[in-house]
C-alpha cells in the first residue's frame, strides 16, 4: 500500500510540476467564472436504478436531497423541518389526514406546470412500486385542487414530514418506465449527461423558483478511494472524498473537510438463550445475560478505538440516533473497565486461569462478524476483541458476506452500519417485527419499548413525538440503554472526509447519515468560489 501511495504521489507531483503557476491560476479563474465544480464519490453512490424516487433515488440509507426533483419539505441544518414546494401543512387530530398546500409558481423543466396532481401521482406511485422507502402507512394521496394535496393514511405516522423531505416530485405527464434514466423535475438542477460507471453532469435549472443557484454546473465522478486521492493530487477534482487512511496526505492547494455524521458502527447482542427456529439458530447463551451486555458497553474505550481505527476522525456513538432531535442523553456511558469487571463478578462470571471468565460451565466467548470487504469494520471488530479480553471476555472475529451474515446475526453479533434522518431507524432496529415476537435484525423484544414507539408514531404532533422516542430509549426504569436491556453496542460515528480545493467555499453541512455519497452535495447550489 505504501509503495502504491508513493507512486501516486510521484505521479501527481509530475503532473502538477508540468503546469505553470500562470496556467493553474488561469484555470482556477475560468472555473470560478463558470461557477462549476467537480466532485468525486464512491462507485457505490451511482444510482443503480436511476433518478426515480420510487426506486431509491434520494432515499434508503443514503438519504439526500433529490436535487433534480423538488420535495414538499426539507430538513434544515439542525434537522428541523423546512419548506420547499409546500407553503403550509397540517395534520388532523387523529393523525390520519395530512393536508399540504403547495406553491403555484413551479414548472417542470419541460415547461409544464407542477400541480397537486403531480404530487398525488408521485406518492401513489411510490406506494405501489417503492423498493426502498416504506410507504405502507399511506392509504392514498389525493389532489383536492391544483395547490392542495391530502395524504390519507392507513395508520397514524408522525414522522411523515421526514418522508416528505426526501421524496422527489415527478411529472405525471412525462413519467414512464424510462424515467429514472431521463428524469424531468423542477428542482435546482437538470441532468445534462450521464456516462454510466463514470460520471454525472448536472446543470442549474434556469427556471428554478427557489434561492438563486450559485454553482451552475456540477460534475460528479464515481471512483474508488485511491482514484479519488489521485484526482485531488492532480487537481482534477475540487472536492474529493477520502478515508482516514489518506487523511494525513492532504494535497497542496487543498484542505481537509471533516463532516459530522450519524453514520454509526455497532454490534447487535442477541438477548435470548440459543434455540432452533425453522432450522435457524436464534439467540446466544452468553449474550443473553444482561450483565455481559452491560459489561461490554462500559468495557470498551471508544475514544481509543476511534484513534486506533479511524485516525481520530470520528465521535463516540452511544445510540443509533446520536445528535438527532429525538436522542436521549441517558444512552451515554463512560469507559469503566473496573465497573465492567465488577458487573461480571457480581453476576457470577468467574475469571479462569487463562484470563477468560466462566459461569456454570459456559465460557464468556462469542464471535463478531464483519463484511470481508470492509477494512474499517474488520479493524473495529479486532479492536473490540483486544479490549474485551482485558475484562475476561473472549472475542473471535469472522468475515461473512451479507448473503449469510443476516441469518447468522440472529445468534451472533455482526458489525453493522446505520444512521438516518428519521426516528424510524430506532423503530426498525428495536421494535418487534410484524408477525414476530422479536425485532427483525437481532433477537430482542420489550413491550414497554414497543409501546412508547407505537405511541410516538400515533401522535399527531411530530415534535411532541420526540419525547416518546426518548422514553423508548430509557424512561428511568426500562429501555435499550445501559441501565435497560443494552441489546446493541454502539461504537463510533464515522466522520465523512473530503479534500476541498483552496478558494472553494463549501456551504455548512448538516449531519450526514449513513453512506459516504450524495450527502456532501445536498447544498451544492450554495457553494461558491471566493477570491
Amino acid at each position: 500500500m505504501k509503495k502504491k501511495i508513493a507512486a501516486m504521489l510521484c505521479a501527481a507531483a509530475v503532473i502538477c510540476g508540468s503546469i505553470s503557476g500562470a496556467s493553474v491560476m488561469a484555470a482556477e479563474q475560468e472555473r470560478a467564472q463558470e461557477s462549476a465544480v467537480v466532485v468525486t464519490m464512491t462507485a457505490a453512490s451511482e444510482p443503480a436504478s436511476g433518478f426515480d424516487p420510487a426506486y431509491g433515488w434520494g432515499a434508503g440509507e443514503h438519504v439526500h436531497e433529490p436535487l433534480i426533483q423538488s420535495t414538499l419539505l426539507v430538513t434544515n441544518t439542525d434537522l428541523t423541518i423546512g419548506m420547499d414546494l409546500a407553503t403550509d401543512y397540517s395534520v388532523s387530530d387523529d393523525g390520519l389526514t395530512w393536508t399540504v398546500k403547495i406553491r403555484d409558481d413551479v414548472k417542470f423543466t419541460d415547461g409544464e406546470k407542477l400541480t397537486a396532481s403531480d404530487v398525488a401521482f408521485t406518492y401513489n406511485n411510490c406506494k405501489e412500486n417503492s423498493s426502498v422507502n416504506d410507504f405502507t402507512m399511506l392509504d392514498h394521496a389525493e389532489a383536492v385542487d391544483d395547490t392542495t394535496v391530502e395524504f390519507h393514511m392507513a395508520k397514524p405516522f408522525s414522522p411523515w414530514p421526514y418522508t416528505m423531505a426526501i421524496t422527489g416530485i415527478v411529472p405525471e405527464h412525462a413519467y414512464d418506465e424510462n424515467y429514472g434514466m431521463n428524469p424531468i423535475g423542477s428542482g435546482r438542477y437538470m441532468l445534462k449527461q450521464w456516462d454510466q460507471g463514470q460520471q454525472i453532469i448536472l446543470e442549474a435549472n434556469p427556471d428554478y423558483y427557489g434561492e438563486e443557484v450559485k454553482m451552475k454546473k456540477v460534475t460528479i465522478l464515481f471512483m474508488d478511494e485511491e482514484a479519488s486521492l489521485a484526482a485531488a493530487m492532480s487537481g482534477d477534482a475540487d472536492v474529493s472524498y477520502t478515508a482516514s487512511t489518506f487523511a494525513d496526505m492532504t494535497p497542496a492547494g487543498y484542505s481537509l473537510l471533516s463532516a459530522d455524521s450519524v453514520d454509526n458502527r455497532g454490534i447487535n447482542l442477541p438477548t435470548i438463550p440459543a434455540e432452533e427456529r425453522d432450522g435457524l439458530t436464534v439467540g446466544n447463551d452468553v449474550l443473553c445475560d444482561v450483565a455481559v451486555r452491560r459489561a461490554i458497553n462500559i468495557g470498551i474505550d471508544r475514544e481509543l478505538m476511534i484513534e486506533h481505527v479511524l485516525g481520530g476522525y470520528g465521535t463516540p456513538a452511544y445510540s443509533v440516533c446520536d445528535q438527532m432531535p429525538w436522542y436521549n442523553e441517558a444512552s451515554e456511558v463512560a469507559y469503566d473497565p473496573e465497573g465492567a469487571a465488577a458487573i461480571l463478578d457480581e453476576a457470577g462470571w468467574v475469571m479462569g486461569d487463562d484470563g477468560i471468565r466462566e459461569k456454570d460451565g459456559a465460557r464468556a466467548s462469542f464471535t463478531i462478524m464483519y463484511h470481508p470487504s470492509d477494512s474499517v469494520r474488520q479493524a473495529l471488530a479486532e479492536e473490540m476483541s483486544n479490549q474485551l479480553r482485558e475484562i475476561g471476555i473472549e472475542v473471535t472475529t469472522e468475515g461473512a458476506g451479507w448473503d449469510v451474515a443476516y441469518d447468522k446475526a440472529q445468534s451472533q453479533p455482526l458489525m453493522w452500519g446505520w444512521g438516518a434522518h428519521s426516528p424510524m431507524e430506532l423503530y426498525n432496529i428495536y421494535h418487534t417485527a410484524p408477525g414476530s415476537d422479536l425485532a427483525e435484525y437481532s433477537p430482542y423484544a420489550n413491550e414497554t419499548v414497543d409501546k412508547y414507539m407505537d405511541e410516538a408514531l400515533s401522535t399527531s404532533d411530530l415534535e411532541k413525538s420526540y419525547e416518546l422516542w426518548q422514553k423508548a430509549q430509557f424512561d428511568g426504569e426500562t429501555g435499550v440503554t445501559q441501565e435497560g436491556d443494552c441489546s446493541w453496542i454502539w461504537l463510533c460515528n464515522v466522520s465523512h472526509l473530503y479534500f476541498v480545493k483552496d478558494g472553494l467555499q463549501v456551504a455548512e453541512q448538516k449531519i450526514h447519515p449513513h453512506g459516504h455519497g450524495w450527502s456532501i452535495v445536498n447544498n451544492v447550489d450554495q457553494w461558491e468560489w471566493v477570491q
